[in-house]
Formats: structure tokens, sequence, C-alpha cells
């Protein structure tokens, strides 16, 4: 019987990857649309997508909470459709637009939900802040009116353990009526 040594993942090091998953998955050039950026990557398929977007693209909008795809954290937009990173090969994004709390907006213009989060204060320690605003995100791209039933429905299974759940559901509110009304440009 052979015994195998797992090697720690360091998020730092992007080189440094789990011993079996180098042997199971044979790496492979993959082309990735990340914020409307083209990127071309020689890693095993079977890599978690949070990973690659944490460890090798340095985008740390996605978190990991959970590792099993429960607590929302690392939400990001795929064609549109929120999805959990932390559970989804980056194989099976090939060819996909895929969009993380990054690729919204800057510091010095932030997305329109990005504004409402702040002018909300709907934030204690930020950790949910991604998928939150993701969720958000998705839901507004596809129903630019929703109500707070569908709001709530939305961001329910996206965690936030500091209890900010009313100021997130009125930070939503406030965006919705915002991209609903946007004011006239000058």
């Amino acid at each position: 019987m052979v015994q195998t040594t797992k090697v720690a993942v360091l998020e730092e090091s992007p080189e440094v990857r789990d011993y079996e998953a180098h042997a199971m998955n044979p790496t492979a050039r993959i082309h990735l649309e990340v914020n409307g950026s083209s990127h071309l990557l020689d890693i095993p398929p079977r890599t978690v997508l949070l990973y690659v977007l944490r460890n090798d693209l340095r985008l740390n909008g996605p978190k990991f909470g959970c590792g099993l795809g429960e607590c929302g954290a690392c939400a990001v937009l795929i064609d549109g459709e929120c999805v959990r990173s932390c559970v989804l090969p980056v194989g099976n994004v090939v060819g996909r637009k895929i969009l993380t709390l990054e690729g919204l907006g800057t510091t010095s213009a932030p997305h329109p939900i990005q504004q409402a989060f702040i002018a909300a204060q709907a934030a204690q320690c930020g950790y949910c802040l991604n998928g939150m605003i993701i969720a958000a995100k998705a839901l507004l791209d596809r129903n630019v009116n929703p109500t707070d039933l569908e709001i709530k429905r939305a961001l329910q299974y996206h965690l936030c353990r500091c209890g900010t759940h009313l100021e997130i559901v009125d930070a939503v509110r406030r965006a919705r009526d915002v991209l609903a009304h946007p004011a006239p440009t000058p």
C-alpha cells in the first residue's frame, strides 16, 4: 500500500498545490475570461475556481468561507448566474464570462450596488459582502424591481455571521431604486 503525504496549500504561493491533485489532474492550458480580461493559465482543470481567482489571478473579492458551497462568501457571476466558486472546477468555466467583485466597480467609482452597501452601512466584518453584493447583482440584473421577498430569497443562502441582514436588505433596496431610476447625466 502506497501512502501519500499532502502538502499544505499556501494561499500566498500559487505554485504550492495539493500533491494528490497534481498526480490525478495533469495540467492543461486553461483560458479564462475574468472581469473582461483574458487569462491563459497552465493548471489542473479540476482545480477549484476560487483558488485560481485568489492565488493565480490575485482577486481577493471572493472569500474562502466554508469550502462546501454553503455560505456564499466565494460567490462569483458566471454568465450572469451567481455560483459558488469554492466547489466549481475551473475546467467547467472555460469559455464563460466570470465576474468577481473587483469587476463591478473601483474605489473611486463604485458600482451602484457597492455604493448602496456603503450608504446603508451594510457591513460589520465584511466577510460576507462579496457574496451578498454578487447575489444582489445577479438578482437586479434579472429583475429590476424585486420585492422585499424576492430580495430575501436571493440572499437566503448567503450567510452573515454578524447579523447585518436588515442593513443588507436595505442596501439591495437602495441599489434597486438607483438602478431602476438612474439620475440623468449632465
